[in-house]
């Protein structure tokens, strides 16, 4: 167990138990897992995995607090970005949010949407998780105007109409199931999780196939220096394919992702030698992803090069590329900040959205380490803030 994390409850121990047993049963029957099917099983298997179980998530009670949780400044932003595309295409307008989380971001975009004029003909979530989708259900359904919940829509897969609009995702990408590989005498191994003599789960090496080792020795031709000996990452060699499954029908329009990572050079730092891949337990951050499976949130950073690339196969291109504070400010956070601090009378609650203020601008909570990226496909015009495109540092990439 890492040391200093809280005890799991009797309950929460036996949920964990059961996915734990049917990992083994599975290793039992089929051999050892890649550890991108380990990460799945444990994020969504049904009923079992960390998003598809009964467990608070999000929030001062769950395990993590994403930027939609603090408060409605990070919507109204994002929304204040996309509006004009969204008023390019008019009626024939759709918005789709991946992963839709509490339904927090929902609430309060889609209040923006309805303030700004700007309402999508349909707003679309894409929620794998049967428990996830019953809570956005009833938080929109409680706290939204009818016609603005009529507007909602749950999807079980990505729209296969042709559509136009915009696409987002909040820390989406780091969830994606992720292939682990280590450099042993100059050839590329692939991580697995096995089984030991006593039926407790460990992770071992095998031969990388074809599309692992592929995928690894494009980053080192892309970085122009093989890795040394001993190095051990993450990888998503599916991105490509999954781009093209969510995004591939959005024929004109928009997509926004925000999540925590870093270009390729600096994801893949000859320091940075046991990869990004983090366990979250109870607000609490750890290095072990085979402690209670099912009951930790697993994650890695996002090689926002690898996204770019991805996007381009697609037939989208970076339209912008920037540090989550920076594409903040660009998007209007100033202007926000002071209209919803004019609403405000009492002390407690103008230091409340003062420190949401913080935590998504400030360098050593989301302001750098989230980076905001911008994809577009058939667009003739760019109608984007114009701070925002005289902020965008896609030169890094």
């Amino acid at each position: 167990m890492p040391s200093r994390l809280p005890d799991p409850s009797a309950d929460e121990r036996a949920h964990s138990d059961h996915l734990l047993q049917l990992l083994r049963e599975q290793i039992a029957s089929h051999g050892p897992l890649p550890f991108a099917q380990y990460m799945e099983r444990c994020l969504y298997a049904p009923g079992l995995g960390y998003y598809s179980a009964g467990k608070t998530k999000f929030g001062a009670a769950g395990d993590f607090v994403t930027a939609p949780e603090l408060g409605e400044l990070f919507a109204r932003c994002v929304i204040k970005a996309v509006q004009p595309v969204l008023a390019m295409f008019g009626d024939e307008a759709d918005f789709l949010e991946l992963g839709g989380g509490s339904g927090a971001f929902a609430e309060a975009a889609l209040k923006a949407l309805a303030d700004g004029g700007t309402l999508p003909r349909q707003y679309l979530i894409l929620e794998p998780s049967a428990d996830l989708r019953e809570r956005q259900r009833e938080r929109l359904h409680a706290n939204l105007p009818v016609e603005l919940h009529a507007r909602v829509q749950w999807l079980d897969r990505p729209p296969e109409q042709d559509w136009r609009g915009v696409l987002f995702a909040n820390e989406v990408i780091d969830a994606l199931p992720a292939t682990r590989f280590a450099m042993r005498h100059g050839e590329i191994y692939e991580e697995y999780v096995a089984l030991d003599g006593e039926g407790r789960l460990l992770r071992i090496d095998r031969p990388a196939d074809a599309l692992v080792a592929g995928a690894v020795r494009h980053v080192e031709r892309d970085l122009g220096a093989d890795f040394p000996e001993g190095y051990r990452s993450e990888i998503l060699p599916q991105l490509p394919y999954w781009i093209q499954a969510v995004a591939g029908s959005l024929t004109a329009g928009l997509m926004l992702f925000v999540d925590y990572g870093y270009v390729r050079r600096e994801f893949y730092l000859p320091e940075r030698d046991d990869g990004t891949l983090m366990a979250h337990y109870r607000h609490h951050a750890h290095n072990d992803p085979l402690y209670l499976p099912g009951l930790n949130d697993l994650t890695a950073s996002v090689d926002f090069t690898a996204l770019a690339e991805a996007g381009n196969s697609a037939g989208f291109g970076v339209a912008a590329y920037l540090p989550q504070a920076q594409f903040l400010i660009g998007a209007g956070l100033q202007e926000i900040f002071e209209s919803e601090q004019a609403k405000i009378a009492d002390e407690h609650s103008r230091y409340r959205l003062a420190q949401q203020v913080k935590r998504l601008m400030l360098p050593d909570q989301m302001g750098e380490r989230f980076q905001a990226m911008l994809l577009a496909r058939g667009l003739d015009v760019l109608p984007l803030p114009a701070e925002l495109l005289a902020a965008d540092q896609g030169g890094r990439l």
